[in-house]
């Protein structure tokens, strides 16, 4: 799968619209899989709770804008 412009613009969009400020374009088939590849538009104002994987490696890049993340190493 080629990453376009306009795929990253219309998820910007749909987020901009969404009452989280967020959207997903997945990548993966299903949710029942080992790995799930998504990208996601993220909109200043939203709230993503705490997310923990303790088994689990993650990757995060950012291709637009910026983000703050609070890493809380009691978990």
């Amino acid at each position: 799968m080629l990453l376009t412009s306009k795929i990253l613009d219309e998820t910007t969009t749909k987020a901009k619209l969404s009452p989280r400020l967020r959207m997903n374009w997945n990548l993966h088939e299903s949710f029942e899989g080992s790995v799930q590849r998504m990208f996601n538009a993220i909109e200043s104002g939203s709230k993503i709770p705490i997310a923990r994987h303790p088994n689990l490696s993650e990757t995060l890049i950012i291709l637009r804008g910026r983000l703050r993340v609070l890493i809380n190493e009691r978990y």
